[in-house]
Order: structure tokens, then sequence, then C-alpha cells
């Protein structure tokens, strides 16, 4: 329904307004105290409600009961409390016109110039693991309302919705009101904090309280009919609203103006707690996430070394430390200045192996307190610890010209039983398990991948070529020595055998690749001349 039109020459200017009556309802206590405080000694009246005004009349505050204002008692378990003219025709009055003053008094009715108010707590509720029906009942009605109909009226209405902004506030009170620029200021807050509420609710009742059949994880008894729809189909929408956290010195580049924005309920590298070190730069949370996606495919002690998004060494170890020398090994020249993730603890015994290496940055799920006393000896050394909780992302965004691209993540790994042999004898254990590290790990390798590995750890590395031959050539080249004998993973088919013959050629002993080339049968036949062993998985792993 279109809103009432109303002639701009009958509005009245009004560059600073002053407060004289507050409107206080908080589920976040913070400087709610010192608040009232202030506006009491600016001889500010103040209304409220609920726990509110229990804490400001105990700290000897006068404060007015919103039920005084509405003549309506809380009701419905404090469900209705501010959803009232009394209270809503003080917030939306607009006192450039004189129409509106005029009716206000008919209507014995104050205006606000002044609204304070946070939402109940429902992110942190479903953070906490709580039930549907506890998180429904901190879904915050009145709240929002209050917000946002201030937030419109903000030629009139300052609205305060982040404690952060008291100290402003009470500044701008004692000198006199505030300024139609810091309402617009306070306003734009405002609609930015009920948007993200609302997505934050909208995306539970999607993946909660009413999934579709299409969504993986979907309620048995959702209601839903289309039994044909796919288990990983993607959302039909997506809403994301995150707030500014941080500003990060700079992009990629120095001249890149870059800042870091979290998801409100999210638990990767964005929400990680950074232990030690300089302040943690845009090419660092790239890489530091990029490691964590690496060393988190594997389940025993896993680390993984990455320097441009890329892996200088993989491996897998009876311990942390025994991982971590073994993927440094892999390549000690490019591991210099790169970022190392873990998927476990990083002991005293990994942070000795790891100390003497320079390193950007090191990220794992904790850290022994020796472990921290030995790498904080490296003060410009950043070490993050993953949030508790921590879990890769179900859903991958990313960005192009005019809107995003989703997919679900490549977390899909065909196991060595599912393999088909194609070539020479079948592998021995040993060799089984290096085929199956290094199906994995190439998975983290940018494409065109190519992985030697030996002994559970990578010794070669081709990554990011436009040809597989190139990747070949450069696995060979980092592995050196170590690639005879060494098993190779290929992250998509061998599109002609010149590729695969460079490995042969280099003492290659076994290779595993997803096979579905037209020349299959060219580049098989080139495996069986070698006498090498060859499987087939069916699946590629492309990294782009």
């Amino acid at each position: 329904m279109a809103g009432h039109a109303i002639d701009p020459a009958l509005y009245r200017p009004r560059e600073v307004v002053p407060v004289r009556r507050a409107l206080l309802s908080v589920s976040d206590k913070t400087g709610l105290l010192e608040l009232a405080a202030a506006l009491a000694e600016a001889g500010v009246e103040i209304v409220s409600t609920g726990s509110t005004a229990s804490v400001i009349a105990a700290a000897g505050h006068p404060v007015t009961e919103v039920a005084s204002v509405t003549g309506f008692r809380e009701a419905l378990d404090g469900r209705v409390k501010t959803l009232h003219p009394g209270v809503h025709a003080g917030i939306l009055a607009d006192l450039r016109l004189e129409d509106h003053e005029r009716q206000l008094a008919e209507l014995g009715i104050a205006p606000f110039e002044l609204v304070v108010v946070n939402l109940y707590p429902f992110v942190e509720t479903v953070a906490s693991g709580a039930e549907p029906a506890a998180v429904v009942e901190q879904i915050d009605i009145g709240g929002p309302a209050m917000v946002r109909a201030s937030a419109k009226n903000h030629a009139n209405v300052a609205i305060v919705v982040d404690p952060a902004d008291y100290g402003m506030l009470t500044a701008a009170v004692r000198d006199g009101g505030t300024t139609l620029a810091q309402r617009r200021q306070l306003g734009a807050k405002a609609f930015a904090h009920t948007a993200a509420y609302d997505t934050a609710v909208a995306a539970y009742f999607a993946e909660t309280i009413a999934p579709s059949a299409a969504d993986p994880g979907a309620a048995a008894d959702a209601g839903a009919t289309d039994a044909a729809a796919p288990a990983d189909a993607l959302p039909a929408r997506i809403e994301v609203a995150v707030e500014k956290s941080t500003d990060l010195r700079y992009g990629e580049n120095s001249h890149q103006p870059a800042a870091l924005y979290p998801l409100a309920d999210g638990a990767g590298i964005a929400q990680a707690v950074q232990l030690n070190g300089k302040e943690m730069s845009y090419n660092n949370y790239v890489d530091a996430d990029a490691a964590v996606r690496a060393a988190f495919d594997h389940s025993g002690p896993a680390v993984a070394i990455i320097k441009h998004a890329n892996p200088c060494g993989i491996a897998v170890g009876s311990s942390i430390a025994a991982a971590h020398a073994a993927a440094h090994a892999c390549d000690p020249v490019s591991a210099f200045g790169g970022v190392i993730a873990a998927n476990g603890v990083i002991t005293l015994a990994a942070a000795e192996s790891i100390a003497p290496i320079f390193t950007e940055v090191v990220v794992a799920p904790g850290f022994e307190p020796e472990a921290l006393e030995v790498l904080r000896a490296k003060k410009n050394l950043r070490l993050l610890q993953l949030p508790e909780g921590f879990a890769p992302v179900d859903l991958e965004l990313r960005q192009i010209s005019g809107g995003y691209l989703g997919q679900r993540p490549d977390r899909h790994f065909a196991e060595a039983g599912e393999w088909q042999l194609v070539s020479g004898e079948a592998a021995d254990e040993q060799t089984l398990a290096d085929l199956a590290f290094a199906w994995r790990a190439c998975r983290a390798v940018k494409s065109n991948a190519i992985l030697l590995a030996h002994h559970g750890a990578s010794v070669g590395v081709g990554m990011g070529q436009v040809n597989r031959v190139d990747s070949c050539h450069l696995a060979v080249s980092r592995g050196g020595s170590r690639a005879a004998g060494s098993v190779a993973a290929s992250d998509a088919f061998f599109p002609f055998a010149d590729g695969l013959q460079v490995l042969l050629d280099a003492g290659v002993r076994a290779v595993v690749q997803p096979g579905g080339s037209v020349r299959d049968e060219e580049v098989i036949a080139a495996a069986q001349a070698a006498g090498v062993t060859m499987y087939l998985t069916g699946e590629r792993h492309f990294f782009h």
C-alpha cells in the first residue's frame, strides 16, 4: 500500500533536536546505567520496559514504566508491551509538520526524541544450541518495530542500537541535542541492524524450522512432496547480512581498501581468536582459509603449508610435529613466509618444529601453553585459534560481476575400494595409503593439479598451470630425486599420454586419476607399457 504524500513546503527544518524524552528497552545492559545517569542528569524523562526499567530504578534513577504510557500492562509473557499507539505515535510523529504536532496534542501523547533499543539475543540463542521453541521466543517483534519506526523518523528521533554509541549520544545530549547528520548515521546503522537480525531469523527458519526437502538435513516431516528433488540442491534464496568488524591495512595490494565482515553465527577463520603477532592482512586471511581447508581434509594429524593460496606441502603423520616436518620438507624454499594450518592442537614439539622457520600465520584448533610460550617469542608471528565448533562451510559463494555463484563444497572422495584398477599390479597397503593421501591432498591444489606423495607427505606439487603437461613437469621438478618411487594424483584426467609420460620418466610408481578422457585408452596403454599401477576414480577435484 502506498504511503501518504505530504507537501514538502509544510516541513519545518529541525537541524538540532533537543532530547527531552527517551525510550529505553535493551536486552544487552552494557553501559545502561551510565547512559541512564547521563540522561537523568540532563533532565531527560526516561520511559522504559520490563527488566530495563527495573535496572534503572534499582540504581536510583527516575524512570516511567511503559505501561503507564500505554495504559496497558505487559501481556502474554512480555510478547506485547510496546506495540501501542501511545508508544509508536510518540516515535513516528514528524514534528516538522504542524498538523502532526496538533494531532499529538489532541491524543495526549508526548513525542520521543531518543529511542535506545537492542534486540533479543536471537543469534546467541541459536549458537547456544537451544531447542527451536526457546529460539523462537527470542525473535523480537516490538524491538524491530521501534527501531524501524525511529530510523524512518530520523528527522526527529535519534535511534541507538549499539552501546558503543552511548558516549557520542550523551555528549550530544549535553551539547543541546542530536544533529541531523548524527540522526542520519544512527538511522542507517539501525536499518542495517534490523536487516541483519531478520536475515538471521530467516536463515534459521529455512534451515531448522521449515527446511526444504531439497536441502541437506531436511526434516522428515517438513511436508515437502517433491520426492525427486536432489539431496544436495542449493537453496532457492540466499540472504547474507554482515557487519564490518575490522578495517584491514589494505587488500591484496596496498592501494586496495579492505575489511573483514564475519558472519554473526559463523565458526571459521573469520571468527578465529588471534593469540599473537601483527594484525591479520587480507592475504593472511585468504591463505589461512586455504590452509585450513587443506589440513582438515585429512582425519589423522595433518599439516598444510600454504603460499599464495597454493600448498607448498601437505602431510599426515603420527603427530602434528611429525606432519609439519614432512610437509615442510616438500618445498622448504617456498615455505619461507608461508601460512601453516594444523587439524589438531599445536604441541610443544610442533612449536619447536615451526619456530625456526619464518612463517606469517599458524592456525590450529588449539595451542598447548608451552607451545604458545615458544611461538610468542616471535612477536610478529600471527597465531590464530579456530573457534570452538569449527566446521567447514556447507555452501560456497563466489562473487562475479553482477551476482554470485554458489556450490556445495567438494568434500566427497571416492574411497580406494571404489577405484578401478586399469594398469599394473594392485597396490600394496603402503602404496594404496599413499595414493589415497595424494588423492585427498590434490583437492587443495589449484588446477591443473598434480601432486606427488611418499609416506603420507607431498614431495612435489604442480599447480595452477594452463595445461597438465606443465603441471607434471613442475611437480617432478619440485620433487627432484624424491619423484622416483613416489605416487601421483591428478585432479582431472590426462587428455593425452604426454603428461603421464613425464611422471613415468621421473620414476613415479603408481598413479590415481579420474579418467574420462576420450583418449583414456592411449593414457592407460602408456601406463601398462611402463608396468605402472594406475587407478581411475570416476570423479575429479578441480579447484579454481
